[in-house]
């Protein structure tokens, strides 16, 4: 079995530049403090470049600045430069409201102290952050005119927060803080991430069967089929690209079947009518739900498509903004199999990118796209709010198998997951 491809490997490879490793796969690191605590310093440290302004003016920093960077070994990163924490006003309110935004999709954080020391508003902040499971790390800026008060430092270890003290004026403690940062990353994204690597083994071959319609991108594949070929590649399996009118021809040329068919989501109807049963089949998007969040919880909540009842609200959430197309399948075709197939009178509500509601209860259930732009922390945590809400959550893939009345045998090959 191969255990899946590096993340890092294509910003490691010189000929690739770092910013085409895809978001999705990005170590999120969103700095937080107060205004003026030398976060945007901190930031322009840690990269080496000068990339947000740094003034001594309260309030410079206005909406989240993003620079991508190689934090070795953990590999490719995004830091998030953000607005103060303590802003003020109408507008204030709008970018502190910006920054939990970027915190909800955060794998770590920075929060920034000055020499001030801890305040109520990072204590408060503190608390919001553990209840978010949110990994910090406590950064006392500017130790070149300031040390830390040694009473702010026992209350980061009561809470069992490391913390550290540096200045981004001096560079005193860069070296430090980026190693403990690589230390405090979970387990989960340090290890090698695994679509469906270990569903075959060295040698074998697979099938993918990626339709091209009106919806598909012109030139090019979809990321989650790219990557799954990508993984093909490094695990030394051998992969073949047909449409799904040339899958009977395809099968007929293997003297012995292949050990994987992965087909987009829209076709698996007619892909699981023409496969064997003998041969594991699943679709790209059943195995991103594994990949970026918690196939579990997404298969379960599709059993909620049995339970739908007239004037039932729908929520279709996309990770990404796009040009609607005709056919798009959140907006157009997944409502419509869903109203043909339960019968009910129901309505869809549309969020894209970032945006996630607060008020999910008066939602029947989510159903989530791929998520192959977003980070697998952002996922789990949409899954474990729709969770704590109790609103039934699923993703394409999965709602398009069930829908069908084919779930059983997409989800087969990744059963010891569930």
């Amino acid at each position: 079995m191969c255990q899946g491809i590096n993340p890092a490997e294509q910003a490691n490879n010189p000929q690739a530049p770092l910013s085409s490793t895809p978001r999705g796969m990005r170590y999120q690191v969103v700095l937080v403090g107060r205004r003026n605590a030398g976060k945007s310093s901190l930031l322009n440290m840690l990269t080496g470049q000068q990339i947000s302004i740094v003034s001594d003016t309260k309030g410079t920093t206005t909406d989240a600045v993003a620079k991508p960077y190689e934090l070795l070994p953990l590999g490719p990163v995004t830091f998030y430069d953000t607005a103060g924490i303590d802003d003020e006003g109408e507008l204030g309110a709008l970018r502190i409201q910006a920054t939990r935004k970027v915190m909800i999709r955060a794998d770590m954080a920075l929060l920034v102290i000055d020499e001030q020391g801890l305040t109520a508003c990072e204590t408060e902040l503190m608390d919001e952050m553990q209840q978010m499971k949110l990994p910090t790390l406590v950064v006392f800026n500017k130790a070149d005119i300031c040390s830390p008060k040694a009473e702010d430092i026992a209350f980061c270890r009561a809470r069992k927060l490391p913390c550290i003290a540096v200045s981004s004026t001096s560079g005193l403690g860069g070296k430090e803080l980026k190693r403990i940062m690589v230390e405090l990353a979970p387990a989960e994204l340090k290890a090698e991430p695994v679509l469906a690597g270990d569903l075959y083994q060295p040698g074998d071959a697979i099938i993918c069967v990626t339709p091209i319609d009106a919806a598909a991108p012109k030139g090019r594949l979809i990321l989650p089929q790219v990557q799954v070929l990508r993984e093909a590649l490094d695990c030394n399996a051998m992969a073949m690209v047909v449409k799904e009118t040339q899958l009977p021809a395809a099968l007929d040329k293997f003297s012995q079947p292949p050990a994987l068919i992965i087909s987009d989501a829209q076709v698996i109807k007619q892909v699981a009518e023409i496969v064997p049963e003998s041969i594991p089949l699943t679709t790209f998007s059943t195995l991103f739900a594994r990949f970026k969040g918690d196939i579990g919880p997404l298969v379960k909540g599709a059993e909620q498509l049995d339970k739908l009842k007239d004037g039932d609200q729908i929520l279709i959430a996309e990770g990404c903004s796009h040009n609607v197309q005709e056919d798009d399948i959140g907006r157009v075709k997944l409502p419509n199999w869903i109203r043909q197939v339960s019968g009910k009178q129901l309505t869809f509500d549309v969020v894209s990118g970032h945006d996630f509601p607060d008020d999910l209860e008066k939602y029947a259930m989510v159903i989530h796209c791929g998520a192959c732009m977003l980070n697998r922390t952002e996922m789990i945590r949409r899954i474990r709010e729709c969770e704590r809400r109790g609103v039934a959550m699923t993703n394409y893939g999965v709602a398009i198998s069930k829908l069908q009345g084919v779930m059983g045998r997409v989800v087969a090959p990744l059963a010891h997951l569930l």
